[in-house]
């Protein structure tokens, strides 16, 4: 199979990440494709209309795309526990997290078009800070209510797909020089920091500026 991935990407880190947490990633292909809001990738719009990577060339099957749905289907081509809990309440606390994840991405990707990616005349400064507003929120919530940043979960054999887009989620917050997340939040802290020297982790290394 081709991975269609982007090394400054944290979406398509996640998949990555992911993969060789359940030991696919020697079965993946990984092609680098540089993509934006305004860098059409014709390679990747053949494969998604959106022009956005991840994308998973499968085999005996059309494309898939979405981070999300790219690791529903790898999770279930592997023999080992699944990184999408079976059990219904532990299924839906891991994928809260995970929604929460890509929420964190998506307000820092907004944040980084109003402080440096968009010309400094358009930029918005109530956009700035709202998005901002939503990092901290969010990181607060993770410091005192998310039961899985449990510095000891960091280093478990099994992980879940929650833990990895979070800390996929958070790399990619501290590899843009976002709103530092740390400070002050001693268990989030500890458990990144854990989570880091994963094999997964220190195998996909985020590389790479954006090209517009």
């Amino acid at each position: 199979m081709k991975l269609f991935y982007q090394t400054h990407s944290p979406y398509a880190r996640k998949v990555l990440v992911m993969a060789h947490e359940v030991g696919l990633a020697d079965r993946l292909q990984v092609i680098h494709h540089e993509t934006s809001p305004t860098l059409r990738n014709e390679d990747v719009f053949d494969v998604n209309p959106l022009g956005k990577v991840p994308v998973l060339i499968r085999d005996d099957g059309p494309a898939l795309f979405d981070s999300n749905v790219i690791c529903e289907y790898l999770d279930g081509l592997h023999a080992q526990r699944r990184v999408i809990p079976g059990d219904m309440g532990e299924r839906m606390l891991s994928l809260r997290l995970q929604a929460l994840a890509q929420g964190l991405c998506d307000a820092g990707i907004l944040l980084r078009h109003e402080t440096e990616r968009r010309p400094e005349p358009y930029r918005y400064p109530a956009m700035r800070e709202g998005q901002t507003q939503k990092l901290v929120s969010a990181y607060d919530f993770l410091e005192h209510q998310e039961p899985a940043i449990d510095p000891a979960n960091a280093e478990a054999p099994y992980v879940d797909i929650g833990q990895i887009a979070l800390a996929t989620a958070l790399s990619w917050l501290e590899f843009r020089h976002l709103p530092a997340f740390e400070p002050g939040r001693p268990r989030l802290s500890a458990w990144y920091r854990r989570f880091l020297q994963r094999p997964s982790m220190l195998a996909t290394p985020l590389i790479g500026e954006t090209v517009d």
